[in-house]
C-alpha cells in the first residue's frame, strides 16, 4: 500500500469496526512506519494522538501530534461553509465545507497547523507523510489538498 485515504463518517465507529476486524493494529504500525495518511473530518480525529471528548473506549490510531475535539461546531443544522488561506496549497482560497466537523485544539510541536478559522481554530495540519483536515474539500470539487497529499505519497515511494 503506497498510501490511504481516512474519510469523514464517525470516527467511534471506524475506531470500533477497525479493532472488530483486526485492522487497528496493522494500520498503526503502518502509521508509526511512514505510510502516508489523509484524514478528512472523522479521519483527522482517527489521526490525532488525543481525542479531547471520545466515545467510551474510543482509541485512535495516532500519529498527528494534535489533540481534537469532536463536533466542535454543534450539530448537523451547524454546518457551515468559508474561506481558508493555505500558503502550502497557493494564493487562491481553499473554500472549505464543515459539516459536524472536529477542530484541533492543541497543536503540538511535532505537527504544523496549515490553515485556521478567521478566529484562531486549527482546521488544517500535518506532520510527515501526515495530513488531517477538519473540513471535506472533496464535496467543493476541491482537489489541491489531495494532489498535496498525492505529493507525500510519491515522495515515500521515491524513497523505498
Amino acid at each position: 500500500m503506497s498510501g490511504l485515504v481516512i474519510p469523514g463518517g464517525e470516527s467511534s465507529v471506524m475506531d470500533k469496526l477497525a479493532r472488530m476486524f483486526g485492522l487497528f493494529d496493522p494500520l498503526q504500525a503502518a502509521v508509526r512506519a511512514g505510510l502516508p495518511v489523509y484524514g478528512t473530518c472523522a479521519g483527522l480525529i482517527m489521526l490525532a494522538d488525543t481525542v479531547l471528548d471520545g466515545m467510551v473506549g474510543q482509541k485512535s490510531i495516532g500519529g498527528l501530534d494534535i489533540s481534537v475535539r469532536r463536533n466542535a461546531f454543534g450539530s448537523q443544522n451547524a454546518s457551515f461553509e468559508t474561506d481558508l488561506q493555505v500558503a502550502e496549497l497557493g494564493e487562491t482560497p481553499v473554500h472549505a465545507v464543515f459539516i459536524r466537523a472536529p477542530v484541533v485544539e492543541t497543536v503540538g510541536r511535532k505537527a504544523t497547523a496549515l490553515a485556521t478559522l478567521a478566529d484562531g481554530r486549527c482546521v488544517a495540519v500535518e506532520q510527515g507523510n501526515l495530513l488531517g483536515t477538519s473540513f471535506h474539500p472533496e464535496i467543493t470539487g476541491e482537489f489541491r489538498f489531495h494532489d498535496y497529499f498525492l505529493q507525500k505519497v510519491r515522495a515515500a515511494a521515491f524513497r523505498h
